[in-house]
């Protein structure tokens, strides 16, 4: 685990530009350990494309940013073949997605085949363009945005698109003394223009595989399965986790211990990252709904429900 100090040094950085928000970065910083995908949703104007951005920074990695529109098309994200007239061959034009960080900013205002186009490279970290298979970057995460508030010519994420994203998050408004700070550091300069690299994207590729050797006890894995069913047969919940849930919590679990400094997990780990990496996956039955619950409270009843592990040993 040598490369464990980074870390602390990429918050940091971060925060230089990203005001009051440790939490929302230190998730972030999870599911990139985790080599998984974020969904930020949120109004407008709260940091999340400078959140975005402030890590492809700090990691010093390649950063595309897609505007979402109704008529952007799948091969605006994926990439299309041309025929070069010169070679009398088709050349392939590489797409947006091809990069370290890509910020999929407002996804939900594009249509659902343009959505559809990033699951592969969400899943398998390749695209499939005229029958040819082209490898991303690594490391590779996306941060799709969506608007909670402004539904007007907005298509809804699929629920096998909500599961590829390890985690889901909302930065919301900083405080008050926050927001003073932030204009005081944005009235006399722009922070991100000037945000200095602390690592590169080789260290994060070798942290992430650091990250899958972490150990997790057999209890603990028992304890996730237990609650993941909890969510299957719960009565508010139509559609609960799926396997994919499972493992990503797993994983998300693994990469919190790694954060936190260890090389092995503890019940914590699980209880701090369960609920922005499963809420998003529920949809709630119509009485649920009619009854004020929202996934958060749902899911929250349900780990009430089964007893955390003993674990024998902090570092089985």
């Amino acid at each position: 685990m040598q490369n464990q100090n980074v870390i602390g040094d990429i918050v940091k950085n971060i925060e230089k530009v990203v005001v009051g928000k440790t939490e929302v970065i230190e998730f972030a910083m999870i599911t990139l350990l985790a080599e998984g995908h974020l969904l930020l949703e949120d109004v407008p104007g709260v940091g999340k494309t400078t959140l975005a951005n402030a890590i492809s920074k700090s990691i010093h990695c390649g950063f595309n940013r897609i505007q979402f529109t109704p008529d952007t098309l799948p091969s605006d994200i994926t990439g299309v073949s041309v025929y070069n007239m010169q070679t009398g061959k088709f050349e392939f034009t590489p797409g947006a997605i091809m990069n370290h960080i890509i910020l999929a900013d407002e996804v939900n205002r594009t249509s659902p085949k343009t959505q559809a186009s990033l699951l592969e490279a969400m899943e398998e970290k390749q695209i499939s363009v005229d029958g040819k298979t082209y490898p991303l970057p690594d490391p590779f995460m996306v941060i799709a945005t969506q608007n909670p508030i402004d539904y007007l010519g907005t298509y809804n994420l699929p629920e096998a698109q909500l599961d590829r994203f390890l985690m889901k998050l909302s930065i919301g408004y900083p405080s008050i003394p926050d927001e003073k700070r932030m204009a005081d550091y944005y009235i006399r300069r722009s922070p991100l223009k000037s945000l200095e690299p602390v690592t590169d994207g080789k260290t994060i590729a070798a942290m992430q595989e650091e990250v899958k050797n972490v150990k997790i006890h057999k209890d603990l894995i028992s304890y996730i399965i237990e609650i993941m069913d909890g969510t299957r047969n719960d009565t508010n919940i139509t559609l609960g986790a799926s396997p994919r849930a499972t493992l990503a919590l797993i994983r998300a679990s693994q990469a919190a211990a790694y954060y936190s400094g260890r090389d092995y997990c503890i019940p914590d780990d699980i209880l701090k990252v369960i609920h922005p990496v499963i809420r998003h996956r529920l949809i709630l039955s119509p009485e649920a709904r009619l009854n004020k619950q929202t996934s958060e409270k749902v899911l929250a009843k349900i780990i009430a429900k089964f007893r955390v592990p003993i674990l024998p040993a902090l570092n089985q």
